[in-house]
């Protein structure tokens, strides 16, 4: 489903009129269907494209909670697609008008609640598998509050992966720029003070160029990471919603970035299963809903296969307790003994994954933090190295450096 605009004309007493009108529909043969049934002519059809603005403030976790505690709000006295309804008729500000017309489109057409809020385009799988699930059982007020804590949890785990990030753009700037302003500065002294010996000469050519060539290396190393951390970024922005595209893919092979994601993603699967289950939602339903919660496949492959399982009749606790989960994570599902004690297991299991990224951050900050000492002294070692070997002082170096300064 998509939203178009659409210039339309139409034949009335005073002649032809121009309107434009808005449409939730799949394709663009759709929309001139529909603009031919209503009487009209279509002039120009286009995609609506939300302005950098508008996702901006769509993605933003206050508008999001706003909108949920609205529908919750107005549940009270009917039911939650026309709560959803009455927010969206009274909404006066232009951008949110806009952020809010896929799902009133949706609404006008007849959908229901969960699938206007997925027209939107603005909630994560997670909470939307929460809100599923949650109205599958008939209990979607009680489901939202759940939902709301999904949204601010992740909100959490998205400044730990914003933080992680930013320390590694400042450790990759640091290393580009300390060796671009060295370079220059300490092979350009070189050069300006060649031996005058044939021997002499071309030993020193020989150091130089060596030296010269490794410090390309790590600026070229450093520059390459730093533009692959770049362009990770865009695409993780530019694909939110998505559940899985080549980057994502990349990312999740390198070994410690790929199990502190697959830490994060079980967690969150956890957390949802756990508060839909706490807000009676069938066991069944909760295991599809967290499949559909996670963007990690191998995360989403697991409540799958555990679904299909317990669809055999295979007990829940032996349902559940398989890999990719930890020997002691296992431990805890196998002695399951009843329903009542699923979501308190699976809110434990959740915490201790959220404890084992917390520390795979850390470890992630540290090992950069250690690369970029190790760049350093491999860049600023063969400089002395080099001086070594053409025995030269390091004293008649920076001398030379601070009278070249000055």
């Amino acid at each position: 489903m998509q939203q178009w605009i659409a210039e339309i004309a139409y034949e009335t007493t005073s002649g032809p009129k121009k309107v434009t009108e808005t449409f939730f529909l799949p394709s663009v043969d759709d929309v001139r269907d529909a603009v031919t049934k209503k009487g009209g002519y279509p002039l120009f059809i286009r995609e609506h494209k939300r302005s950098s603005i508008e996702r901006l403030l769509a993605r933003s976790t206050w508008w999001q909670v706003q909108l949920l505690r609205g529908i919750q709000f107005r549940s009270t006295s009917t039911s939650p697609g026309v709560a959803l309804w009455k927010i969206i008729q009274a909404e006066d500000n232009p951008r949110r008008q806009n952020i809010l017309a896929p799902a009133r489109e949706a609404l006008a057409r007849g959908l229901g609640v969960i699938d206007a809020l997925k027209a939107l385009n603005v909630f994560d799988h997670g909470t939307l598998a929460i809100l599923a699930g949650s109205e599958r059982a008939n209990r979607l007020v009680e489901g939202i509050p759940h939902a709301i804590h999904s949204i601010t949890q992740k909100k959490k785990n998205s400044r730990a992966i914003m933080g992680t990030l930013s320390w590694l753009a400042f450790d990759v700037f640091s290393i580009v720029s300390s060796l671009w302003a060295g370079k220059d500065m300490v092979l350009g002294y070189f050069r300006d003070n060649p031996p005058t010996e044939p021997d002499a000469l071309e030993k020193f050519e020989r150091v130089v160029g060596n030296l010269e060539l490794t410090w390309d290396t790590l600026i070229f190393t450093s520059v390459a990471s730093g533009v692959f951390m770049a362009w990770c970024m865009f695409s993780y922005f530019m694909n939110r919603g998505k559940k899985d595209w080549p980057t994502a893919r990349v990312v999740r092979k390198i070994p410690l970035i790929g199990g502190y994601l697959r830490d994060l993603a079980f967690a969150d699967s956890m957390f949802a299963a756990a508060r839909m289950l706490h807000g009676l939602v069938p066991i069944n339903d909760t295991l599809e809903q967290s499949a559909e919660a996670s963007s990690a496949p191998d995360v989403a492959q697991y409540w799958l296969i555990s679904k299909k399982d317990l669809e055999r009749g295979v007990n829940l606790g032996a349902a559940l307790d398989r890999e990719p989960l930890r020997r002691n994570e296992r431990l805890e599902l196998a002695s399951l003994s009843d329903l009542d004690q699923v979501a308190t297991v699976m809110e434990s299991i959740a915490e201790m994954r959220e404890h084992a990224a917390k520390t795979k951050h850390k470890l992630i900050v540290w090992i950069a933090f250690a690369l970029t000492g190790v760049f350093l002294v491999l860049a600023f070692g063969s400089a002395i190295y080099a001086l070594t070997v053409m025995n030269m002082s390091m004293d008649s170096v920076m001398g030379g450096l601070m009278e070249g300064a000055i």
